[in-house]
């Protein structure tokens, strides 16, 4: 005899598919789960990886800023020593210079004139002094120009005055002093 399937076939097999369908919707869902979370979690690690770097860069960063404020306190400091050591060397330079001077000066120093002061500033030098006359003034202004370590004499002042029986004249003279290199001076 036939056998005849009287149970409703197509609504099992509706039912099988919509269990079908719900496992494989489950399944995707499971999965969009899956692939959202690994790369969030991707771009977590990597947005870490990157944070760490920026870190690691901002620390360099502060190093070597220190460094650079480190040097430039050493070219400041270097700038001072090589100031002060021009300082020095122009002082060794010019040690001479006041004994050319003061030897100068008496060489200059015509009979009858006296020297009661001196002050240098500078390459300018400001005498002081007694002349037996104002000629005696005007020879010293001539033989400074004659010099070859004095120039440019200039007269402040003469006035005559009377001391005891005698006269005198009371002057003040500006002159300046010449500087000589190293090379000039090997040839005096």
């Amino acid at each position: 005899m036939p056998r005849i399937n009287l149970l409703p076939w197509r609504e099992a097999e509706r039912k099988q598919r919509q269990r079908d369908f719900g496992v494989a919707t489950g399944g995707a869902v499971v999965a969009g789960i899956a692939v959202v979370m690994a790369a969030a979690f991707f771009f977590s690690s990597m947005i870490s990886a990157q944070e760490n770097r920026n870190q690691r860069l901002n620390d360099e960063i502060v190093e070597l800023e220190k460094s650079i404020k480190e040097i430039d306190g050493l070219e400041r400091q270097k700038e001072r020593l090589l100031a002060r050591m021009d300082i020095i060397e122009q002082l060794q330079q010019s040690r001479p210079e006041i004994v050319h001077l003061f030897d100068e000066l008496v060489r200059q120093l015509p009979e009858g004139v006296y020297l009661t002061g001196m002050k240098q500033t500078g390459s300018r030098v400001e005498i002081r002094g007694v002349a037996q006359s104002s000629t005696r003034v005007s020879a010293l202004m001539r033989q400074i120009d004659a010099s070859k370590w004095l120039t440019d004499p200039e007269v402040e002042r003469v006035e005559t005055t009377q001391s005891g029986a005698s006269r005198q004249s009371e002057f003040v003279v500006y002159l300046k002093q010449v500087r000589f290199n190293d090379d000039s001076e090997d040839d005096t």
